[in-house]
């Protein structure tokens, strides 16, 4: 984790309150998915441990509020996830090819895929646990398709001594020492700073 990551919720809370007034600010998404586009193939979900406005807002804001419930496995079966990246790219394509072409416009229609989204995380972000939303998370879902087996997590059994820290503090419920190869870690590497044996790294 960088150290402006828990800085980084601001923006959604910008973009999607400011971008009602300020529709240009829904570009700003333009350059988010740039990005973890550009950062995927090399490290996996990188970006949404590390740089990810939402993921920021999960962890740092919807974490003081939450159930802390375990996040339930239909959320991480394709089963979900394809839908849901089918249903928010088909809705924003269609928006965009049937919106006039303006600048405010255009914009608006990221703001509204925001506010949408960020409501979605609110909810399950509160009734379950801060990164539910990331579970199924169409833009997670593409960064598991690119980065597949990129930039994983190296575990060193011979240190481990079961304490069970690097699976309190992962963000994503995940049994770390069984993660080599899970697309659902995102390299915050939360985990590997909390190891007292240093057993965990990249």
């Amino acid at each position: 984790m960088l150290k402006i990551t828990p800085y980084l919720g601001i923006i959604i809370l910008i973009v999607s309150i400011g971008g009602l007034w300020f529709p240009k600010l829904g570009y700003f998404l333009l350059i988010v998915f740039a990005t973890l586009l550009a950062i995927a193939p090399f490290r996996g979900r990188w970006f949404c441990g590390n740089l990810c406005p939402r993921g920021s807002f999960n962890d740092f804001w919807l974490g003081k509020i939450t159930f802390k419930k375990n996040i339930p496995k239909f959320f991480r079966s394709l089963w979900l996830r394809i839908p849901v990246f089918i249903a928010m790219m088909g809705f924003m394509f269609f928006r965009l090819i049937t919106v006039e072409k303006l600048v405010d416009k255009i914009g608006m229609v990221f703001v509204i895929m925001c506010i949408v989204t960020t409501l979605i995380a609110i909810l399950f972000g509160i009734s379950i646990a801060p990164r539910t939303w990331c579970s199924f998370c169409p833009m997670g879902t593409v960064q598991n398709w690119l980065g597949k087996g990129k930039y994983t997590i190296k575990f060193d059994k011979s240190k481990c001594i079961d304490c069970g820290i690097c699976n309190k503090v992962c963000p994503m419920q995940l049994t770390v020492n069984q993660i080599t190869h899970n697309p659902d870690c995102i390299k915050c590497g939360r985990c590997i700073s909390a190891c007292p044996k240093k057993a965990l790294k990249f």
